[in-house]
């Protein structure tokens, strides 16, 4: 699977400035709206808390994957954050998360959206996978990291 073919080399934050959750959520909000102006902030960042009540995309070992579906997009969208201090994103595990993918997936894309969230799973379990994110120096490094897995 290409990630290139959901994620922009703008929806790539090297730093995150976020320190709770929802600022997190936020954040990697921000280049969506950039990108796809039609998106309303409230709407996604609505879509993202629901899934969070639902219990914690925070899978532990370091890594979380905020993801919803939203009828107002017609492809799968993808961004990318990294927080090298790390923040409480009530992890399965309770240590902080340091890699963030947030996934936005069109209402009726099932299929899709799940194996996009396998791949980024299966990935984001590869220690030299995470030890390269953690260590990329900014975005650019990040997204060719990212681009050619």
């Amino acid at each position: 699977m290409n990630l290139a073919l959901y994620i922009d080399k703008s929806q790539v934050i090297s730093e995150l400035s976020a320190r709770t959750k929802n600022e997190v959520l936020a954040e990697l909000i921000g280049p969506l709206l950039s990108k796809h102006p039609s998106l309303i902030r409230e709407k996604v960042f609505e879509v993202l808390l629901t899934r969070e009540n639902l219990g914690t995309t925070g899978i532990g070992d370091g890594v979380a994957i905020p993801h919803g579906k939203l009828e107002e997009i017609d492809e799968v969208l993808v961004v990318a954050g990294r927080s090298s201090k790390g923040l409480d994103f009530a992890a399965l595990d309770h240590k902080p998360a340091h890699i963030f993918f947030l996934v936005l997936a069109p209402e009726k894309s099932a299929g899709k959206h799940l194996k996009i969230l396998a791949y980024i799973s299966r990935l984001l379990q590869d220690h030299s996978f995470k030890e390269s994110f953690m260590q990329a120096e900014g975005r650019e490094e990040l997204w060719n990291l990212i681009t050619r897995t």
